[in-house]
């Protein structure tokens, strides 16, 4: 059946669903009163931020909701079928058979003591729709479909042997191996690189397009709803606030949440000059204004081995030169390999400046800043900070080097200790280093969670009573502590939604400007570096393939691979047309 084809009879139909959940403290009302449609061979995407309803919402349609979780009052019909009410047993043979589920999470979704072919072909034997023998050869047959390579081989595999994208389409195989009617994806592509992400996206439009098969895509990210959705619907506080075309909500937003969730999306930007018109290309500058001849140090990409030889007049805060990292493999024929995870890589970062370093998962971007910060040891090459050889520092000269350069984590669920308050996190630190009295360090934590846009009551508060962009100020401010002159920031936004990812690279970028911090930028995410970055640096495969100033990258790359990354960005293409049959939004 072609898009084109499809009836308007809706094959979802949601009326007036309500659910809430148990807490401690009362009742919590998760979703209030939301009506929508979709139809066969239809891709309806539902955007809001975390809270918003929106996997409630996905979680209520399959019968998944979590024990504290129940539906108050509704309609949800598939089919005609009503599934409110429905007895578990006859439930549980929708699922899987006329309704896929992809969850966001594979490494918590795959069980990891059975292979990979086994789970697929589970659902297969589950819904009898083949015997053994058939549904290992069907489970190869699906790994391919969902564009895994070598697919005879991955089926033997265990989920951790491979990587977070290839588990990812584990997932799509096993919820498109009963060929379902509805498939709904839950944030499936939320930690992936970009350019999987636009892998998978690919894979699950040509199989809608081909079966028939509706979607309900959940996600925060309006670029991806832009580019793959037929409808959006946009959920905030429980409630449907606005819906429609994908054209009527992105270039006529009515309700004033939709305007901002636009607004924070950077792949969604079309106009890139006023995105990044207060920081690209902006050198940092000295106290009288005058340009600073350490911002745009020299580097040579390709052949680093002599480091930088013609850079800034004063010296970098940061340098690395021929830097090499190998981590041993397991033996194999008694013979030990070796991985090299950074290869031959130089740059410097100027006093003031944001570097940022790009690639996909695996191309040595977080290696290279942990041996930055000496977490790691090289193999070979040099580390110089502020002036000093650093690559062999022991004690109290690697101490000093704790003390000036800090560390943002990537998840801010768990990086911060869940037994300490706030107040202790952001001490911890300082007594680590023997700074201050007690109440001196109190005093200190109030100024930075002040600095960070918190209110002073959450210092008083644990990690678990704070959302995630909370969460992620307090590791800044934690970071902030001790007045360092370097941050490394190791994909500090890619857990967060797109309003409060915005809010910290604002913060970020104030913070630099007031205190003439220096950032090494970990990303995946292109769209993010653009806002941030005074140059990037592209990694592949270990190496340090290109290295340019913002502007310079993104309108003239260098590297295949680069315009690869550029073109990945969600939200700068339409890749879908809608059919003139869609039924309306409800």
């Amino acid at each position: 059946m072609t898009r084109a084809d499809a009836p308007t009879t809706p094959l979802l139909r949601v009326e007036d669903l309500r659910v809430s959940y148990r807490t401690a403290t009362g009742s919590v009302d998760a979703v209030r009163g939301v009506e929508l449609t979709v139809a066969p061979g239809e891709v309806v995407a539902v955007v809001g931020e975390s809270g918003s309803g929106k996997s409630t919402l996905a979680h209520a349609v399959i019968g998944l909701l979590p024990d504290n979780g129940r539906v108050l009052g509704g309609r949800i019909q598939l089919a005609g079928q009503e599934l409110i009410g429905l007895a578990e047993k006859p439930m549980r043979a929708l699922r899987g058979r006329r309704i896929g589920f992809i969850p966001q999470d594979p490494a918590i979704s795959l069980n990891p003591v059975h292979k990979i072919g086994a789970q697929i072909a589970e659902v297969l034997r589950t819904h009898r729709l083949a015997d053994r023998r058939a549904a290992a050869l069907d489970a190869v047959e699906l790994l391919a479909t969902a564009g895994i390579p070598d697919p005879r081989a991955r089926a033997e595999q265990y989920p951790h042997t491979l990587s977070g994208g290839m588990r990812q389409r584990v997932l799509i195989a096993i919820a498109i191996a009963a060929r379902p009617q509805l498939l709904i994806a839950d944030e499936p592509t939320s930690a992936l690189d970009v350019t999987v992400q636009r892998q998978i996206l690919d894979h699950l439009d040509s199989l809608t397009s081909e079966s028939g098969t509706a979607m309900l895509l959940i996600t925060h990210d309006l670029g991806v709803a832009a580019d793959r959705a037929d409808r959006i619907v946009v959920m905030h506080q429980g409630r449907i606030v606005e819906h429609g075309s994908v054209d009527h909500v992105l270039r006529r937003p009515e309700h004033a949440y939709t305007r901002t969730l636009i607004a924070s999306a950077p792949g969604l930007r079309t106009d890139w000059a006023l995105l990044c018109a207060p920081i690209r290309n902006t050198a940092p500058t000295d106290p009288v204004g005058t340009r600073s001849t350490a911002t745009a140090p020299a580097v040579t990409v390709g052949n680093p081995t002599t480091g930088p030889t013609t850079g800034p007049t004063t010296h970098p805060i940061a340098e690395v030169t021929d830097l090499v990292k190998d981590f041993p493999l397991p033996r194999v024929d008694g013979r030990r390999g070796l991985l090299r995870a950074v290869d031959h890589v130089g740059f410097t970062i100027g006093r003031g400046e944001t570097l940022a370093l790009v690639g996909e998962s695996g191309s040595g971007k977080s290696t290279t800043a942990r041996l930055l910060l000496r977490l790691e040891r090289p193999t070979s090459g040099q580390v110089w900070f502020d002036g000093t050889d650093v690559t062999t520092s022991r004690g109290r000269a690697r101490r000093a080097l704790r003390r000036r350069a800090q560390l943002i984590y990537q998840n801010p669920y768990s990086s911060l200790d869940p037994r300490f308050s706030v107040e202790e996190i952001i001490t911890e630190p300082l007594r680590a280093f023997g700074e201050g009295t007690a109440h001196d360090r109190r005093r200190r934590a109030a100024e930075l969670v002040e600095r960070v846009a918190l209110p002073g009551a959450v210092l008083a508060r644990k990690p678990v009573e704070l959302s995630g962009g909370q969460r992620q100020r307090v590791a800044i401010a934690r970071a902030l502590a001790l007045s360092p002159d370097l941050v490394v920031c190791d994909e500090p936004v890619s857990a967060l939604d797109v309003s409060v990812q915005a809010t910290v690279l604002e913060l970020l970028t104030d913070l630099q400007r007031d205190a003439e911090l220096s950032y090494l930028f970990i990303s995946h995410d292109l769209a993010v570096v653009r806002q941030i970055a005074h140059r990037v640096g592209v990694m592949r495969a270990g190496r340090l393939i290109e290295l340019s100033p913002t502007e310079e990258l993104f309108h003239h790359p260098r590297e295949d691979y680069t315009a690869e990354l550029l073109a990945a960005i969600a939200g700068r293409r339409r890749t879908r047309q809608p059919h003139a049959s869609i039924t309306s939004a409800p």
